[in-house]
């Protein structure tokens, strides 16, 4: 039985342009209301998407969002932490050195701000974020030594194929990377994945994946895909999350996939 519904972001619940479709939020507030957990999983702060959060009503204390691609779960209300991990500064030893190597832009993420790396090429990040998250630029060598959720490479889509056609085999094992959307990288810790943090917020409810629906569209919502009772594919999503998944929406996210999925599937409890 469905208890709880995981939801990508960008080209999965939003439109385009950053924006989720009347018919998207008036069905996701109908099942919320009927007693359905409805959690945004996301790379990004909460800070980033609260407005998504209180347009869609996910404001009780038994709400919850998945950051940072699974590395903290917090509550909406409280911002109390139920499950958080992640790197430590040595961590990104071999990705600084790969970045530097090769002329590439990198921003070092906590939980609490970004760093961008100062001693590298410049990064378009925090243009690309827009998010209320301060950004503190500092080279490599000077961060602080407590615990990062990520790190991400922010520029031109032509030259992230270029990245990821060159990552090296430790690379590769060292990192679970990314492409969260065409100009951004982000490399994880090995075993990061928002499958990692719904897992904890499951067992925090008593239930376990088979009680999960997850939409997604992207590389970064695989883990997720694969793990959910019900993995839904986005219409308009990539080949390989529509080869995971168990389902696909039958419109795309512009023309509320979503919404049209779960009317099909719970048409009792919206009407």
């Amino acid at each position: 039985m469905i208890k709880m519904i995981a939801l990508d972001l960008d080209e999965t619940l939003l439109n385009t342009d950053k924006t989720i479709s009347e018919e998207n939020v008036a069905t996701l507030q109908r099942l919320h209301q009927a007693g359905m957990k409805v959690v945004l999983c996301t790379g990004r702060p909460i800070n980033a998407i609260w407005g998504y959060i209180k347009q869609l009503g996910l404001t009780t204390p038994g709400d919850f969002t998945i950051t940072f691609n699974g590395a903290l779960v917090v509550n909406n209300v409280t911002k109390e932490t139920l499950a958080q991990s992640g790197l430590k500064h040595r961590d990104f030893e071999l990705l600084h050195a790969f970045a530097s190597a090769n002329g590439y832009p990198l921003d070092i993420l906590d939980f609490e701000q970004v760093y961008p790396i100062a001693d590298l090429k410049p990064s378009v990040y925090q243009q690309m974020l827009k998010a209320p998250m301060a950004f503190t630029p500092t080279n490599f060598a000077d961060l602080p030594d407590h615990l990062y959720s990520k790190a991400v490479m922010a520029t031109d889509a032509a030259v992230l194929d270029q990245v990821v056609a060159t990552l090296t085999p430790d690379l590769k094992q060292q990192y679970h990377v990314v492409r969260s959307q065409p100009k951004i990288l982000e490399f994880l810790a090995a075993d990061m994945d928002k499958a990692v943090g719904l897992g904890q917020l499951l067992t925090h409810f008593g239930w376990n994946f088979s009680n999960l629906m997850a939409f997604g569209d992207a590389e970064n919502d695989l883990g997720m895909i694969k793990a959910a009772g019900d993995g839904v594919a986005m219409l308009n999503g990539q080949p390989e999350v529509k080869a995971a998944a168990n389902h696909q929406t039958p419109t795309e996210n512009n023309a509320a996939g979503v919404a049209t999925y779960l009317q099909q599937v719970f048409e009792d409890a919206i009407n």
